[in-house]
């Protein structure tokens, strides 16, 4: 038997234990901390090593989007076809352009082919895109597919208002239900620029429900313009990346700003230290972009911007830059240094000797002007629609540049062509703005366009040097708007033709200037190229 005194020690133990499991600040639901503690969580992973611009060459208003582990990104088109051109990168760093959203315009528009926005819902992909109304005013539309990479179904128009409506972007709002947020072109007319956000259906091809404005140009430096918004949601708030002040041209002042709300109809605040990202020594007029993040969680913005040396007559460049998050919860930029990254030095040269089936990505011509193309044996044969048959650059075809000084040699087939057939090479701006030089009739001579109005420059005009039933056409270009050309019969020996021309003329205010084919003349009048080579400097 156990002693008395055995079972009181016992006894007293477990009073004591009691009382100090039930003591002020013990409590016996308390976890017991680690006995090893975890160490601090490691920093985030270092920023890429980015050299911009990353799409190198006229890519403005770009919408990025992560699909597992590739990207996607589209950009505005404007007015050159294709419409939307579809790109593809593992890294972000470097893309490939896969091919257009549309091969041609949806029936419903006639141009402005602006501000494609990539975005997926529920496993479907949407593709919320700018274009002008037959007739009518500035749209936004919808194209959807059921994979990123197309085909793309256009679904027609959203909002047509009176004073247009462009830069669509989705998002869900705090409650789950879809919205489309919209830009009210008002800059137009002089008037303010509302931003809008309305209920989708679910399935995101009809506005439901009612309007309401959630941002508006109001601060001095947005100007008469915000624009392009991009919403994505972070740690319980709504933010609202925009761009601000003049888009386009010599005289754009555009930025990057940003404001943030708890939700997504009221509430909104603009960073005080608005513009984000503004010009700097290498690069201007930022703004229009979209927001990725990448597998290890780094936040990245997507945007375009001009380069301080090419301007405005290569376009609106793809550029990406890092995003940091302070501990005020506010996004910054290169701590407000403009764009940053490296910048490429030599941008990459372009080659087609159409030995291809079809025509490679890439290649443009003048929207509702699509020139026949037919490719045999490493011959492009080019010749231009009925309706465009008697001008002489009726046949455009295209390609976008990529840095303001090259070197673009093309090399013409001249044994079948007509008495009739123009055939050439040019600095294209659009099919009312050009200038190249030409072979008609056995002599080469340069023309300019300007306004519609088309000059052959006769005190130009010679022999063109022919060998083995080939012309070599050369078109220097510096500064990006002063040209030069020369010809030659080996591709070795050069003549010059004419003096340098002044291409100043050439960019619209929303593109860049195209290196062009060019064909036409008169009934059945064609074109037959056997290579075109760019090679920047």
């Amino acid at each position: 038997m156990r002693s008395r005194g055995v079972f009181l020690s016992a006894a007293l133990l477990s009073l004591t234990v009691l009382a100090a499991l039930t003591a002020p600040g013990c409590s016996s639901d308390e976890p017991k901390p680690p006995e090893n503690p975890p160490e601090n969580p490691p920093p985030p992973p270092p920023a890429l090593d980015i050299t911009n611009p990353v799409l190198s060459g006229d890519y403005p208003d770009p919408s990025i989007l992560r699909v597992e582990d590739t990207y996607w990104a589209t950009a505005t088109s404007s007015e050159w076809a294709p419409h939307f051109p579809l790109l593809r990168s593992t890294d972000l760093l470097h893309w490939e352009l896969v091919g257009p959203v549309f091969e041609s315009e949806p029936t419903w528009s006639e141009g402005n082919y602006w501000a494609p926005e990539l975005a997926t819902d529920n496993g479907r992909y949407f593709i919320f895109y700018t274009a002008k109304k037959k007739g009518g005013p500035l749209c936004v539309a919808v194209a959807t597919a059921s994979q990123v990479s197309g085909p793309y179904t256009d679904r027609g128009p959203l909002v047509c208002q009176a004073l247009g409506s462009i830069d669509g972007a989705l998002i869900r709002d705090e409650n789950n239900v879809l919205y489309l947020v919209w830009k009210e072109d008002g800059n137009s007319q002089g008037l303010p620029t509302p931003l809008w956000a309305q209920p989708l259906s679910e399935e995101g091809t009809q506005l439901i429900g009612e309007k309401k404005q959630i941002l508006l140009n109001d601060t001095p430096w947005e100007g008469q313009v915000v624009e392009g918004p991009y919403l994505l949601r972070r740690n319980g708030w709504f933010y609202l990346f925009y761009a601000g002040a003049g888009c386009c041209g010599r005289a754009c002042n555009y930025g990057v700003g940003v404001a943030r709300s708890k939700t997504l109809l009221s509430g909104w605040e603009k960073h005080p230290l608005n513009p984000i990202v503004k010009n700097n020594a290498s690069w201007k007029c930022p703004g229009h972009g979209s927001v990725v993040t990448d597998p290890l969680g780094r936040d990245y913005l997507l945007y375009h911007a001009y380069s301080t040396t090419d301007s405005v007559y290569v376009g609106r460049q793809g550029v990406l830059d890092a995003i940091q998050w302070g501990e005020d919860e506010w996004p910054s930029i290169n701590s407000r240094r403009g764009t940053g990254g490296k910048v490429l030095a030599t941008p990459p040269a372009f080659f087609d000797d159409f030995t291809a089936t079809a025509l490679v990505p890439g290649w443009q011509w003048p929207k509702s002007r699509a020139p026949s193309t037919a490719l045999t044996g490493g011959v492009l044969t080019l010749a231009p629609p009925t309706a465009q048959a008697a001008d002489p650059i009726g046949a455009t075809l295209a390609r976008s540049t990529n840095t303001g000084t090259y070197t673009a040699e093309a090399i013409l087939e001249v044994g079948d062509l007509s008495a009739e057939t123009s055939a050439g090479l040019a600095a294209s701006g659009d099919p009312e703005n050009g200038l190249g030089i030409a072979l008609q009739a056995g002599k080469v001579a340069l023309w300019i366009r300007k306004g519609n109005t088309h000059a052959v420059d006769a005190s130009t005009s010679r022999e063109a040097p022919v060998a083995n039933g080939k012309l070599h056409l050369r078109m220097t270009a510096r500064s990006g708007h002063l040209y030069r050309f020369a010809v030659s019969g080996d591709g070795a020996s050069w003549t010059d033709v004419g003096g340098e021309l002044n291409g100043d003329f050439l960019p619209p205010w929303d593109r860049g200037v195209r290196v062009a084919l060019t064909g036409g003349g008169g009934a059945g009048a064609a074109a037959r190229f056997d290579s075109l080579r760019i090679t920047p400097e």
